[in-house]
């Protein structure tokens, strides 16, 4: 037990003041950007039932945090916040006018392997936009994405844009009756392990040009004539041909919204996230192993809350955030009024009332030797 006393959970972390006052300089700036876009903010509990949106999280099972409540249901600590707003967009939002626009900031849990290293506790700000199923509404977020990590400061970022319906098309085409191999592949393109996926294609039994376009998937990355080179691969695939036609649609909104200088495509891009349905996207940093931000279209996941609504949005994940900015100047240091007796500390209190009603942060400081 005594070992205990200072130790944490397994991927829990503490914040301390610095970090602390960072993460909430960023929230704030989000939270008035997003704003500005007309979106609302809105909370959701922690803990969830497992049966609704612990299942329809689309986080593995043994990565929930799990508990019994008194009544014995199981209950998650929510995995994402994606879920638990598609089941107040489905429930008490119902009626609302179409579209309508959240956002939110809050932490969610995943448990992690013991040599995972990854926090098991970790915020993220984002939003949803709920009934439109345009064109308009992906470019939309992604461009709301762009701008509110320009707003915050980033010194560098890129967003990366694929669309889930051009890698299942190939896959559901080549392989129609596989379902357990179609998963083998998205899930070595997720670990973007591409050897991986070449030795698995090499023991595929299918004809030489099929193979070819797997192969070729792989190149298709980058701007330029990425379309007209997808255009190759999907050949009359007819879901494949409506994925390249909305990513099209979707470079002009995009130049509308003048954020294209930290677009590039990538149409390997996959997900964990199995309820993505089609244009989803990832951002990153420099110097970051992993993402700070990812979002996407998931159609499905509404209708599983009995809800026939379209809706797409982005969750940026603050943490990474923040380490992307890297070491900031920290808040003026606040002054401090010292006082011996309790004259000065009369006087202290009122020149720091005054002082704090101009927006100076002031500390009222006993002296003690040590401040001699």
């Amino acid at each position: 037990m005594k070992k205990q006393m200072f130790e944490k959970p397994l991927g829990m972390r503490d914040t301390l003041p610095e970090l602390y006052q960072q993460k909430e300089r960023v929230r704030n700036v989000l939270s008035e950007q997003l704003g500005s876009w007309g979106y609302h903010y809105l909370d959701t509990p922690i803990l969830e039932y497992y049966e609704t949106v612990g299942g329809a999280s689309a986080i593995q099972d043994q990565q929930l945090f799990k508990l019994l409540d008194q009544q014995g249901h199981t209950l998650v600590m929510r995995p994402d916040m994606t879920a638990p707003i598609a089941r107040v967009a489905a429930s008490r939002l119902k009626d609302q006018p179409m579209p309508y626009r959240l956002a939110y900031a809050g932490p969610v849990f995943r448990a992690q392997q013991f040599e995972g290293g990854r926090p098991a506790q970790f915020e993220q700000v984002g939003i949803e936009l709920i009934g439109d199923p345009s064109i308009y509404g992906d470019g939309e977020v992604i461009a709301l994405l762009a701008k509110s990590l320009e707003k915050i400061g980033l010194p560098a970022y890129q967003i990366t844009v694929g669309h889930i319906g051009f890698v299942r098309g190939l896959l559901d085409e080549v392989f129609p009756e596989d379902k357990e191999i179609i998963e083998k592949f998205i899930h070595l393109l997720h670990r973007k392990n591409r050897v991986g996926f070449e030795e698995l294609l090499e023991h595929q039994s299918i004809n030489q040009q099929d193979k070819d376009r797997i192969l070729q998937l792989l190149t298709l990355k980058g701007n330029g004539d990425l379309i007209d080179r997808a255009r190759q691969v999907a050949l009359s695939n007819e879901k494949m041909v409506e994925a390249l036609e909305e990513l099209g649609a979707l470079k002009g909104v995009l130049k509308g919204y003048e954020v294209t200088d930290v677009m590039e495509y990538d149409l390997t891009l996959v997900s964990h996230m199995s309820y993505y349905t089609g244009i989803l996207f990832e951002g990153y940093a420099p110097g970051l192993g992993g993402l700070i931000c990812n979002g996407g279209r998931y159609d499905q996941l509404l209708p599983a809350f009995q809800s026939n609504t379209s809706a797409t949005g982005f969750a940026i994940h603050l943490d990474d955030v923040i380490e992307a900015l890297g070491q900031q100047e920290s808040q003026e240091k606040p002054e401090v009024l010292y006082f011996k007796n309790q004259q000065e500390f009369l006087k202290a209190v009122k020149t720091a009332e005054q002082s704090r009603s101009e927006g100076k942060r002031v500390i009222i400081q006993r002296k003690g030797e040590d401040h001699e």
